[in-house]
């Protein structure tokens, strides 16, 4: 069976070159990375649940409380992810040690 035999034909790039962009994304168009910071950084005034007082806080903090907020009611993931982000992830290695005879193998 030849490599291209499971692919539609006509549709592919290979038989329609004409339709490849060449030029790549229009001049404009956001990335989604950035897309997303300018939502996550949006603030909003709102009540500090830690402090009680009133306060511009980003979405990107509100995030952060709720994950807090989580795992102080017992949610061992959630605290176990802000463990890893503020201490990195912890190593896991094993050492073995093997104690045994070697084997001699005579072939005639």
């Amino acid at each position: 069976m030849e490599k291209n035999d499971n692919l539609k034909k006509g549709k592919g790039f290979d038989v329609n070159p004409q339709n490849i962009n060449r030029k790549g994304a229009p001049k404009g168009v956001q990335q989604a990375n950035k897309r997303f910071l300018r939502f996550l950084e949006v603030m909003q005034n709102m009540k500090n649940p830690i402090t009680g007082e009133m306060e511009d806080i980003s979405l990107i903090e509100r995030m952060d409380l709720a994950q807090m907020h989580k795992a102080l009611k017992g949610d061992t993931k959630a605290y176990q992810e802000i463990m890893d982000r503020l201490e990195g992830k912890a190593n896991q290695s094993q050492e073995i040690t093997v104690k045994s005879e070697p084997r001699v193998f005579n072939i005639d």
